[in-house]
């Protein structure tokens, strides 16, 4: 059993329902779980199980309709737009399927982005984003545009971007989902050596190999947890 201490995501009972017209979608039903502090986490279930709304929750895309959801032991529930965004911005980096970076912009600027938005100095900028792409090993691509790199380096420069404000969580959805198998191994490999340093891995996926990459995988259907497995130590 993980010490309470050591617990860095803790969701009781969320509940996620739309209203779609007269129609009640109820995305999730009901989700309990806990994540410790440098854990890698897979989150796996088909197309429409819930496990897209459950990223948005634990990134503070969006709320719960009901139960309450805690980041490094602090209600969410309760926060403002501009709380949540700043959350987000400090504690939560994303990794796309679709990379989402600027097309005219180089790889550095890219990557500091984040560190822009939160008003950085020019000698913390700097510092950071090198610090970022050592990390993704993109420091001799630093100069180019998203158009003079291939899908795993664009991956890598989207990955360095999430990672420059030192988040406590790095949230992935399906961020193999562009490219071929051979690099989509490069990238996973690349999460887990990010694992080693110290970071607290989710992906989201609906591929068993790329969940078998992670510790724990979480199996979600009709907005319900169904079954956990864990590695062998």
């Amino acid at each position: 059993m993980e010490s309470e201490n050591n617990i860095l995501i803790s969701a009781k009972d969320l509940w996620k329902i739309y209203q779609l017209g007269t129609q009640e979608v109820r995305a999730l039903c009901g989700v309990t779980l806990a994540i410790s502090n440098n854990e890698f986490v897979a989150i796996m279930g088909p197309s429409g199980s819930g496990k897209s709304t459950l990223m948005n929750l634990i990134g503070c895309l969006d709320t719960p309709s009901k139960g309450e959801y805690f980041l490094k032991g602090k209600s969410v529930n309760t926060l403002t737009d501009n709380e949540l965004a700043y959350i987000r911005n400090k504690e939560i980096g994303f990794v796309f399927q679709v990379f989402n970076l600027l097309p005219r912009a180089t790889a550095f600027h890219n990557v500091e982005l984040p560190l822009i938005y939160k008003g950085s100095s020019k000698k913390e900028k700097e510092e950071k984003t090198i610090k970022a792409l050592e990390m993704v090993e993109m420091t001799d691509r630093k100069s180019h545009r998203p158009s003079e790199l291939s899908g795993g380096e664009r991956q890598r420069i989207a990955i360095a971007r999430a990672l420059v404000n030192e988040p406590s969580i790095l949230l992935a959805d399906e961020p193999t989902g562009n490219l071929d198998s051979k690099t989509g191994h490069e990238i996973l490999n690349l999460f887990q050596k990010i694992h080693d340093q110290g970071n607290t891995i989710i992906i989201v996926t609906h591929d068993r190999d790329i969940a078998k990459q992670a510790q724990r995988i979480i199996y979600i259907r009709d907005g319900k947890i169904v079954k956990e497995e864990r590695k062998a130590a």
